[in-house]
């Protein structure tokens, strides 16, 4: 039965505890030169990998943490294994002793996993290359040296019957005899590889080869080893590295197969914990001085490769592939690339290539981007056509692969060739093109992973180039868009927007415009199917507002385009239905009035005959754009638009225009602002605007205030009513050199409002038993000593000291209810005319007769 996963971290901990104990004890031994007592110990260290207990992946831990203990120890002198003099026999020196004596001892059992049975009787197994060194026969010389390492060290040699404890120490005895220099490395390591092929169990062999890569690597005859021979030995060493990778992987291919099938998943599970022994190999490899690129292209990576694709095993093809993408230069990568990319499409369909493609493309991006001297080799052996066909051909042969797999693949394609060729406008567009040709011709894609992978692939030009005048100069960028959702549309939307803000990017022609808005129509109307309590009402005021916004972003100093580009957002934004129209026309209104100003600096007789783009054409526009904004209703916006239009008519002296946009502003306020509040806002937007017109004639004028004037005095509340009234006595002195200056018509506006707010006092006496505030009053007061000063001969410093009277009179009255607000407010207005009294000169003298 299984061990659960608790027992086994419990033995685990056990075994490293009593790892670590011995391996004290054996390096305190050591240090005291008592190789006996240090023997022992080892021994002892040792005994707790001969277990059965563990899974292949805390057997490993185990052993690694024995390795790490073994190699903290000090190097004895080798022994005498020459004639050599003494003075010579300490120029050889050995690994560290712990690891030496350790591997020996753990040859004397390996229990790397539950359920793995003993091999005996191996020797018939064996090459016989490797039954000599068994057995130590008369037969090889090199049997014979290593049997003497091995009776030097004190242990016996063993005979004919042959288990696998018995390999890790041939292993180690052929470590000790290549630095011993007594033979050629080349030809023990030969031997060795061989040798190992005597354990045919999986996980044992896959940990006695790990061991031999492990223990061999600094004993390679690379260029500038001490083991260096013949020019022919480097080859020698490449060719050691790679049989043993491909019997490593043979081996743990291999352990798919072994137990029963219920364990599947189990087994795989170990599997992908033990694939580093086999990657070691890999990593030795391409630590090698003598695998340039030639030998590289030549021999290391059609044998790797061929290895990877023989095998057909999905979970050792993803791993190794990774591993030679990680482990090997990325100029070798560059120089490769064709060799290394038609591996791809010969994996195994279940292969993740997807992720293994976008690490080499993101290696290779990384290194053209380190260094401009680098970037004419991409060009040289053409990177982008290569990796392009390369995931064309992935994707034909991967009749499966989903449709994420595919965007992903493009969106990686797409990111190396914005970081390697981001001139290239076209490969840009080619990525992109290849994509749509991918993708259902109709549908939509339905897979929310498949959707943001999109989403990456239009927001990465946007990213990079930061200018969506780019961005629209690809004809496929839309045809991706087209695959989207309704919902992601928006999402995109507001990205492209939020993208051009970010950047103050500036559109300047109608056609970009129109494209611009092709890709974010998903904003700009109502879509089918979509119903309104799905939206979001925060969501759809945002998205709203960023359209408002992006409207600003358009612009040319050329009056004509810029026309144009009126007309076009006028063509899109109508289409947005009620609901959406307040939120862009306001923007729309104001950019085209920003151009009227500009045209208004112009000689305008010219400019009318030769230019289509004059005012009164825009004008007209304006007029329609507001009608249109009537069928939401929002008549209280529409209301403050026409009164902006009229003040820019007026500045372009077009009085008859002004009078219509004034018009249609009070049929709006008669006909469709109906809330007491809406209007007094209202009433008060229009007495600002009319006060600010200089174009009107005296005729027009006096229809306009005369309305104005009415309308004040029939607000539904006496104090609206009093503050609209006085507030109109300004459409009659106007402060200008030119302006309107009527002081009886003021005065009479004054009057009025002084009536009214005596009925609102008389009101609040009726209704609450007590007399109401007095601030209407003050205010009153304060609008006559504003004419006063303004030199209207209406006001005199008598009505001024009556008003003052009569309110103090109301203040000291017993029915006032008080109210600090109106007493500061008072006494500041009396301070105010103090003031004025003291300043002497013309207005101290004006002041003098008022008595506070």
């Amino acid at each position: 039965m299984l061990p659960d996963t608790e027992d086994e971290e419990k033995w685990l901990a056990e075994g490293i505890a009593g790892i670590q104990h011995n391996a004290f004890y054996m390096h305190r031994a050591l240090d005291s030169n008592d190789l006996k007592d240090a023997l022992k110990h080892s021994v002892q260290m040792l005994s707790e990998l001969r277990t059965s207990l563990l899974s292949p992946h805390k057997y490993y831990e185990l052993y690694s943490i024995t390795s790490m203990a073994q190699n903290l120890a000090p190097s004895p002198p080798v022994m005498n294994l020459s004639n050599n003099p003494p003075h010579h026999r300490n120029r050889h020196r050995q690994r560290p002793f712990g690891h030496v004596a350790g591997s020996i001892l753990l040859g004397q059992k390996l229990h790397v996993g539950p359920g793995i049975r003993s091999d005996t009787n191996l020797e018939a197994r064996l090459p016989i290359e490797g039954r000599d060194l068994v057995v130590g026969s008369d037969k090889s010389e090199l049997g014979h040296r290593m049997v003497e390492i091995g009776r030097g060290h004190g242990f016996s040699p063993f005979r004919l019957k042959i288990n696998s404890r018995k390999f890790m120490h041939l292993v180690l005895l052929g470590s000790v005899y290549i630095k011993s220099k007594e033979a050629p490395a080349k030809d023990v390591l030969k031997d060795l590889v061989e040798m190992c092929r005597g354990i045919q169990n999986p996980v044992r062999g896959l940990f006695l080869r790990s061991y031999l890569c492990q223990i061999s690597r600094d004993k390679l005859p690379d260029i500038g080893s001490e083991y260096e021979g013949d020019a022919e030995t480097v080859n020698d060493a490449i060719e050691f590295v790679l049989q043993n990778f491909t019997e490593m992987n043979k081996l743990w291919v291999r352990m798919q197969h072994q137990g029963p099938t219920r364990e599947k998943d189990k087994r795989e599970k170990e599997r992908s914990q033990l694939r580093d022994l086999v990657g070691k190999n890999l990593h030795v490899l391409s630590q090698i001085e003598g695998v340039d690129l030639d030998v590289y292209k030549e021999t290391v990576l059609p044998r790797i490769l061929e290895q990877v694709v023989n095998c057909k095993d999905d979970l050792a093809q993803h791993y190794l592939m990774d591993c030679v993408i990680q482990v090997f230069p990325d100029e070798y990568h560059l120089q490769t690339l064709e060799t290394l990319l038609s591996a791809f499409p010969q994996l195994q369909p279940s292969v993740d290539i997807k992720t293994v493609l976008s690490q080499l493309m993101d290696r290779l991006s990384n290194y053209a981007t380190s260094s401009t001297e680098v970037l004419p080799e991409f060009l040289q052996v053409e990177a982008f056509g290569k990796l392009s066909n390369a995931i064309g051909k992935v994707i034909e042969a991967q009749v499966d692969m989903p449709i994420v797999g595919v965007i992903t693949l493009y969106v990686s394609l797409l990111t190396f060739t914005l970081r390697v060729h981001p001139d290239r406008l076209d490969y840009v567009d080619q990525v992109l093109g290849a994509c749509v040709k991918k993708l259902p011709v109709k549908a939509k894609l339905e897979d929310s992973k498949a959707t943001k992978q999109i989403v990456a692939l239009l927001s990465a030009p946007l990213e990079k180039y930061n200018d969506i005048v780019t961005a629209l100069k690809l004809p496929n960028y839309p045809r991706v868009m087209d695959h989207l959702d309704n919902g992601t549309k928006k999402v995109m939307a507001v990205v492209i927007i939020q993208s051009i803000m970010k950047n103050t990017t500036c559109i300047s022609t109608a056609d970009k415009v129109e494209a611009l808005f092709e890709l974010i129509k998903g904003l700009m109307k109502d879509v089918e199917g979509t119903e309104d309590d799905e939206i979001d009402e925060e969501d759809f005021k945002e998205e709203q507002n960023s359209v408002a916004r992006l409207i600003h972003m358009l612009h040319n100093d050329d009056p004509e385009e810029m026309l144009k580009i009126i007309y076009t957002v006028r063509k899109y934004i109508i289409l947005g239905g009620p609901r959406r129209l307040p939120f862009p026309v306001p923007s729309l209104i104001f950019s085209a009035l920003k151009l009227v100003r500009q045209l208004q600096g112009q000689d305008g007789e010219a400019v009318g005959e030769e230019v289509s783009a004059t005012p009164k054409k825009i004008f007209q526009i304006l007029h329609q754009t507001i009608e249109d904004l009537l069928s939401v209703p929002s008549p209280e916006l529409a209301l403050r638009l026409y009164l902006q239009c009229a003040e820019a008519a007026n500045d372009c002296d077009l009085e008859p225009i002004a009078y219509e946009f004034f018009t249609q502003a009070f049929v709006l306020y008669e006909e469709e602002v109906a809330d007491s509040k809406a209007q007094v806002t209202a009433i008060h937007l229009i007495i600002g605007t009319l006060q600010r017109m200089n174009v009107f004639g005296v005729e027009n004028r006096d229809t306009l205030t005369h309305k104005a004037t009415g309308y004040s005095a029939k607000l539904l509340k006496k104090p609206d009513q009093c503050r609209a009234v006085y507030a109109c006595s300004h459409l009659f002195w106007v402060d200008d050199q030119d302006g309107i200056k009527d002081g009886e018509r003021v005065l009479l506006c004054l009057k009025r409002a002084l009536r009214i707010a005596n009925a609102a006092q008389q009101m609040a006496n009726v209704s609450r038993g007590s007399g109401g505030p007095v601030v209407l009053f003050i205010e009153i007061l304060n609008k006559y000593l504003y004419f006063f000063e303004k030199g209207n001969p209406q006001i005199t410093s008598s009505i001024l000291q009556g008003l003052i009277e009569l309110i103090k009179t109301e203040m000291q009255s017993d029915t006032f209810a008080s109210d600090p607000s109106a007493d500061s407010f008072f006494a500041s207005t009396l301070r105010y005319v103090e003031f004025q009294k003291q300043k002497g000169g013309v207005i101290g003298e004006k002041y003098e007769p008022i008595k506070i």
